[in-house]
């Protein structure tokens, strides 16, 4: 029997891989700029902590206030503004209708024309004093003379759509037919019936039937001018003329209500004076409606206000005419208006005085476009 004495040789069997996986031991890298840790755990956030407040845990400092919250902010001031803005125009629109002065100027008679497309606006400025003290009346030369007498009339037309409004002067010494009363000038009307009279001579000389009618005398027209805070002129020439409190110079310049009053009135200008001034009140009614209707105007309530309540006041309309009328007026105005006059034919003597006679052919065609809401055509329109 041979005995065994070496040692038991322990065969290692390679290692299986556990079936669970094992976790490899986490490498940490350096701490994130910024980062640190609030109570063992990451702290969230770039800010610096801020100290303990209370027996709190501490809270990051708050960021810049997010943009959504500044935008909020401003529609909301937006709206409280417009709704200010909206609560005044309505509270002026009461006021100025409430104040406004009415005048009965149509009347139906056989043979009146038809309503037409666009507006018609039958636009008159009397010699009127009323509403000026004594010394406004020594200040602005318009004499004492009691009544009223047409000293400028104009027929605007407006048409549908976004066509330019056509501005005509209607000669005061124009020779025409007046209802009742002959032949004779176009003021005469006025002084035989008042605006009923004139509008009908109007209407039936045109052709056209009139929508609205608007007067103003001399102390409207300062108050005004003087409300909208003056006009700028640019007259091709100076003019002093005392009979009408008037020396301006040439060129560009504000004028103030007074200083208009006597551009408009003047008859130191051309060799027909009547006709210069014609153009004159076109040329200023054009600018003084403009600018009272521009946003500058309007929006401002130091120059909305006093304007609203100083052509309410002043301006004598048909009670068909409101607020919104004047208003659709202006805005039309601001639309580059065609300035014309009734086209001329002759200047004779008739019963010892002067007066205006029309080409009727011109006229006639001027008178029909407007009619069918159709741009006058250059034969038509009176140069100057």
């Amino acid at each position: 029997m041979v005995e065994d004495n070496e040692p038991t040789r322990m065969v290692r069997r390679p290692l299986e891989p556990p079936a669970y996986p094992v976790r490899e031991p986490e490498v940490k890298g350096p701490e994130p700029k910024g980062r640190s840790k609030v109570y063992g755990k990451p702290r969230k956030g770039d800010s610096p902590v801020r100290m303990f407040d209370g027996g709190n845990e501490p809270r990051a400092e708050k960021g810049p206030r997010k943009p959504r919250r500044i935008g909020r902010n401003i529609a909301i001031g937006v709206a409280v503004f417009l709704s200010l803005v909206l609560i005044g125009v309505v509270a002026v629109f009461f006021s100025v209708q409430g104040k406004m002065n009415n005048v009965d100027a149509f009347t139906e008679y056989d043979g009146r024309p038809a309503e037409t497309p666009g507006q018609d606006w039958l636009l008159v400025g009397s010699d009127s004093r009323a509403g000026l003290s004594a010394a406004e009346k020594k200040k602005l030369r318009t004499g004492s003379a009691v009544g009223r007498r047409t000293d400028t009339m104009m027929l605007l037309h407006i048409p549908d759509g976004d066509g330019r409004p056509t501005l005509v002067s209607l000669p005061r010494d124009s020779y025409v037919p007046i209802p009742g009363n002959g032949n004779g000038k176009l003021n005469a009307a006025y002084a035989f019936g008042g605006p009923k009279l004139l509008t009908q001579t109007v209407e039936q000389v045109t052709g056209i039937r009139i929508d609205h009618y608007m007067e103003i005398g001399f102390g409207g027209f300062v108050g005004i001018v003087d409300a909208v805070g003056g006009v700028e002129i640019c007259p091709k020439q100076a003019i002093k003329d005392p009979k009408a409190a008037l020396n301006i110079k040439k060129g560009c310049q504000v004028m103030d209500g007074g200083t208009a009053l006597g551009y408009v009135r003047t008859r130191k200008t051309g060799a027909i004076p009547d006709f210069d001034r014609t153009q004159r009140q076109r040329e200023f009614f054009s600018a003084v409606v403009k600018k009272a209707a521009s946003p500058g105007t309007l929006i401002n309530p130091f120059t909305a206000v006093p304007l609203a309540n100083s052509a309410a006041e002043s301006v004598a309309v048909d009670p068909n005419t409101g607020p919104f009328n004047l208003l659709s007026l202006g805005l039309a105005m601001k639309n580059n208006p065609v300035t014309t006059a009734v086209p001329i034919g002759s200047l004779p003597t008739i019963d010892g005085q002067s007066v205006v006679k029309w080409d009727t052919t011109r006229a006639n065609q001027l008178f029909e476009a407007l009619e069918a809401d159709k741009p006058v055509p250059k034969s038509a329109l009176e140069k100057g």
